[in-house]
């Protein structure tokens, strides 16, 4: 498995793979079965896969959140080898960021409901990113997960948009046996909001409509940035002390 820290690094290895078909796993580290299934899945179907492993500064609307995310570089980079990758990306945000975020990709429809109506620019980070990276790496394919199912659909949005020689892959969501999708983020539960944390799933499944949804897990203790139905989803968005975690289901109506 090869390592690259910086863009020239990975030219030089892109040069050296050819013209195999190359599936990328974009991840802001921290990883977990989740991101291991979106590794199997670019395993099967292209010759050689890469992940990248970038914390990006500019999708975090809040600086503590920024500063809580967990960071276990060392711990990823032996899980990839253990998996068999091709290639870590490792940038440096002085890589990703030469003109200091002056230049950014924005939404302005999609992004502005849902969760980018709670962080503010945050959907111009994660697109800006995502750019960058396609446009560093040059995938064939590139793997999200269904858990972020508006990040997914903006992404494949600003590549056809921009007509970008990629195929953005939708990858359904990986859950714990309680039911609780599997995020980075649930490293920061404590022990009660764990125990808590799978309502979330429970609820949006057993729902009937948005407005009970909400209710139900604002009286269990969440508090809910929203609940909505897009797209034959329900969405929703809600916090334990301090936490953010999100959440989609299915719509039964719309299953078929």
């Amino acid at each position: 498995m090869k390592l690259c820290r910086t863009n020239a690094e990975w030219r030089e290895l892109q040069n050296a793979l050819g013209d195999r078909t190359l599936g990328l796993v974009p991840t802001m580290g921290a990883l977990h079965a989740g991101h291991l299934s979106l590794v199997q899945r670019s395993q099967r179907e292209n010759a050689a896969t890469v992940v990248s492993i970038f914390v990006n500064p500019t999708q975090f609307d809040q600086a503590d959140d920024l500063d809580r995310y967990p960071r276990k570089t060392e711990l990823d980079v032996a899980l990839l080898r253990d998996a068999a990758v091709d290639a870590v990306f490792l940038p440096t945000h002085e890589e990703i960021y030469p003109d200091g975020f002056h230049y950014r990709v924005s939404e302005s429809e999609l992004s502005l409901r849902l969760c980018g109506a709670h962080r503010p620019g945050h959907f111009d980070g994660v697109l800006t990113v995502v750019m960058k990276l396609l446009n560093i790496v040059q995938p064939t394919r590139v793997y999200f997960g269904e858990k972020d199912y508006q990040q997914l659909l903006l992404v494949r949005g600003m590549t056809q948009a921009f007509f970008m020689d990629v195929d953005v892959v939708a990858c359904p969501v990986v859950r714990e046996p309680d039911g609780l999708a599997m995020s980075s983020r649930n490293q920061n539960l404590d022990t009660a909001q764990r125990r808590l944390a799978p309502s979330l799933h429970q609820v949006l499944r057993e729902s009937t409509d948005t407005e009970s949804a909400q209710t139900r897990l604002q009286q269990l203790g969440f508090d809910v940035d929203y609940v909505e139905d897009f797209k034959g989803r329900r969405l929703a968005a809600v916090q334990i002390g301090g936490t953010r975690l999100i959440d989609n289901v299915v719509i039964k109506e719309h299953a078929s």
